[in-house]
């Protein structure tokens, strides 16, 4: 009977984890390519084909560490059991729902980190005070970060003596340097090898001088793919200024799926990360493949509806504000995939749209939009911690476990 019952846990839990990765697909992931559909650079069942493929390929390489620390590093002294990840996971995916039909914020990674807490409290653990101090910090910094980030790009951009030949170019150099740096999980790390990185890869198998802790392989492969990035975008830009700001918007929406896939889906399997590695014995990787499938499934079957009216939206904020929202978004999202710490893509791309408004003397987005989103956030992850204590507290009174 107990065995059972723990497999009618596990069966639950996974469906739960699946559906919530569905919604993050959905949803979370589709904004970065609302600017190109917007300026009418890809058309939307594309940008949702491309949204599923991308932001799925970035769970299964880089979804590990958000993975870990939703599942294990935000309570101490107990583990997780399949009837506490059902209740996390319930309260999450309730949170969500009720965000989608009702239209309110609700931030994805304030729902799942509150339930965790909660059931993760209810079941006797002790809070991880020193993780909660690291994930708030880098929440609050979030904002200003991405608004600051967003409000210089903008500025750049609208800069009479900064022509776009040269403007466009140097964000897409930026891209490009970063992106030869972010931690990819198919890579292995060969002897000497300061990452799982392509420019970290590379240093593993030459043999030069450190300088100031960073291998000179490194510099060297992340200048080449700044280069490239930059003469490859110039190029376009020079034939057409409209073509190139589309192609750059494409390209920019595409790392910003992936990097979206990478630090969402974290928040789906998070809950699940004792159930299935220690309890069940099986490989993370078998948890990120589901994980990576329900965003699939989810950007394949929800994205085309939320980017048809996203578009729109991005369109009336022009390419160049989109473009100054996003960059932003791909470097705080990989920064936080870096640092294991889980967070929402909404704070991000908001705080980036205000501070590019902000570049052309209005934030577009009014005072009270701003303070009812951050009073929601709030609310959502204090109830999510009360409630997730409480589903758990319920279900193992009927379950008797």
């Amino acid at each position: 009977m107990i065995d059972a019952v723990f497999w009618v846990l596990v069966g639950v839990a996974t469906v739960t984890s699946v559906g919530t990765a569905w919604t993050l697909g959905a949803n979370s992931n589709s904004p970065p390519f609302a600017p190109a559909i917007g300026a009418n650079a890809v058309s939307t069942m594309r940008a949702a084909f491309l949204i599923g493929i991308l932001a799925a390929f970035g769970a299964l390489t880089q979804g590990g560490s958000i993975s870990e620390t939703v599942g294990a590093g935000l309570i101490d002294g107990v583990a997780i059991t399949s009837l506490a990840a059902t209740a996390g996971l319930l309260t999450a995916t309730g949170f969500m729902a009720f965000g989608i039909y009702s239209g309110y914020p609700v931030p994805a990674a304030f729902a799942t980190t509150g339930a965790m807490i909660g059931v993760g409290l209810s079941l006797g653990g002790d809070p991880a005070i020193d993780t909660y101090r690291r994930i708030a910090t880098f929440w609050v910094l979030v904002p200003p970060a991405s608004g600051g980030l967003a409000y210089l790009t903008a500025t750049m951009l609208r800069h009479d003596d900064i022509p776009e030949t040269v403007g466009v170019p140097l964000l897409a150099a930026t891209v490009g340097a970063i992106v030869a740096n972010i931690r990819l999980g198919v890579i292995p790390s060969p002897p000497g090898a300061s990452q799982n990185s392509v420019a970290g890869f590379a240093a593993g198998f030459v043999t030069a001088p450190v300088v100031g802790g960073v291998n000179a392989v490194v510099v060297v492969v992340t200048a080449l793919a700044a280069a490239a990035s930059f003469w490859f975008i110039r190029r376009r830009v020079e034939e057409s200024i409209e073509t190139g700001i589309r192609t750059f918007l494409v390209i920019l929406g595409s790392v910003v799926a992936f990097s979206s896939g990478g630090s969402q889906v974290g928040l789906a399997t998070g809950p699940l990360e004792n159930l299935y590695t220690t309890e069940l014995g099986l490989p993370g990787i078998v948890l990120l493949v589901l994980g990576a499938t329900g965003i699939l499934a989810g950007a394949w079957m929800g994205a085309p509806r939320l980017l048809q009216a996203t578009s729109r939206e991005y369109a009336q904020l022009g390419v160049r504000r989109s473009i100054a929202a996003l960059v932003p978004g791909f470097i705080i999202a990989q920064l936080a995939i870096g640092l294991g710490i889980p967070i929402s893509f909404n704070n991000i791309i908001i705080s980036g749209i205000i501070g590019g408004g902000l570049a052309g003397g209005s934030a577009g987005v009014s005072n009270r939009k701003i303070g009812v989103t951050l009073a929601f956030w709030l609310i959502t992850l204090v109830s999510s911690v009360a409630i997730g204590f409480g589903l758990y507290r319920a279900l193992a009174a009927v379950l008797g476990g």
